[in-house]
């Protein structure tokens, strides 16, 4: 029987008609949803991640907790033993060690007042519970802390670590706010579009693009008492030259200041940023109030900046608390341990000392103070609902 041109024709779309459902099936079931192709996109990162950075944090713990020296180690697997927590105790404690209630005065005076400011502020309604609290514990830390110290017969196990921990607050206690400080006051003075503001927005982020021995060669030059500018200035003046990099009561204010040069350039992006995200209307609608000026930054400006200003404070924290080569290369740390940090003890007794186990556990030390500085400080800053 033939078969007609209509008949075919028919049976064509038939089966097309047919397949269709088949086929839409088929590549429905190969297609992701949205949900999955993200996962998809982030297993690279957090395989990487958890290579680079959450087995090293474990392994270290790890360590921390052994008996390990580096060379030994390396040529016998098993000539490392398990210790518990002695090396903890090695650098934190000591024998016959008392507590005073005014052993450092200053500081411990300190946290009091953080203390009586958090429940006084937060009685009066400025201050919510969560900022209040962890302004509280940050005074009971700094209160309890320091009063710990070795009575007539007693030592510390290690009595260079605490005023090197010392050494290292005091160092991000300078840096973060003038950092954030300086970087915040550029930024509001840059916040205009237009051609030499852009100049000057490059040249103050070309510091950032330095390397940290490009930095410190700079200000050794600038700090030397003989060839450098601030010497050539003092000398003008008919002043005696300062011996920045050698001189105890100089040398931490010497590494600050090039710090504070050199980290500049991050934080006033991030400001400008925050800054050109903040509407117009609002500083219109607050000038028919005459909230101008100086009054509309403190009353519109910093409240609408308050994300921004934690995340720069948070980030200062955590990169200034890992301070090594300003100290290494500017001073070797001294004089005197004046400017010896914790990152670069950490350094010197794992692979000068071959000590990998003490030096786990300081790193491990390390690591609890920044997470304790960075949740006080989020807390503080965080909005309020």
């Amino acid at each position: 029987m033939a078969i007609t041109p209509r008949i075919a024709q028919a049976a064509k779309t038939v089966d097309v008609a047919e397949s269709a459902p088949v086929a839409s099936v088929a590549g429905e079931k190969w297609q992701l949803s949205e949900r999955q192709t993200a996962l998809v996109l982030l297993v690279p990162f957090f395989v990487v991640y958890a290579l680079f950075l959450v087995y090293p944090f474990f392994r270290g713990i790890w360590i921390s907790l052994h008996d390990w020296n580096l060379l030994a180690v390396a040529f016998n697997p098993g000539a490392k033993q398990f210790i518990g927590l002695e090396n903890y105790t090695r650098f934190m404690w000591g024998e016959g060690i008392v507590w005073a209630p005014l052993a450092r005065p200053l500081i411990q005076l300190l946290g009091i007042a953080a203390v009586v400011l958090a429940y006084v502020f937060h009685r009066r309604g400025s201050l919510d519970r969560v900022t209040a609290l962890a302004l509280a514990i940050l005074g009971i830390t700094l209160f309890l802390l320091p009063g710990f110290h070795p009575g007539e017969e007693g030592r510390w196990y290690d009595r260079r670590f605490w005023p090197i921990v010392g050494n290292t607050v005091l160092f991000v206690a300078l840096t973060v706010p003038g950092v954030t400080i300086t970087a915040l006051v550029l930024a509001a003075m840059m916040n205009r579009e237009t051609r030499a503001m852009t100049v000057f927005r490059t040249l103050f982020f070309l510091s950032q693009v330095l390397s940290v021995t490009v930095v410190t060669l700079i200000w050794q030059i600038m700090f030397s008492p003989r060839q450098g500018l601030i010497a050539n200035i003092t000398t003008t003046m008919g002043a005696v030259p300062i011996n920045w990099l050698t001189d105890e009561r100089f040398a931490m204010a010497a590494i600050v200041i090039a710090t504070i040069w050199w980290s500049l350039g991050i934080a006033m992006i991030l400001f400008l940023a925050g800054l050109q995200d903040i509407s117009r209307e609002i500083y219109e609608a607050a000038a028919i109030d005459d909230a101008t000026g100086v009054s509309a930054f403190w009353h519109l400006t910093l409240p609408l900046l308050r994300r921004t200003i934690t995340l720069v404070v948070v980030l200062q924290i955590i990169l200034h608390f890992q301070v090594f080569g300003q100290a290494h290369l500017m001073t070797q740390g001294g004089p005197n341990d004046s400017t010896q940090v914790l990152v670069r003890y950490v350094y010197q007794t794992a692979f000068r000392d071959s000590e990998l186990g003490l030096a786990s556990a300081m790193a491990v030390f390390l690591f609890v103070i920044m997470a304790a500085f960075s949740a006080i400080q989020f807390a503080v800053g965080r909005e309020k609902e």
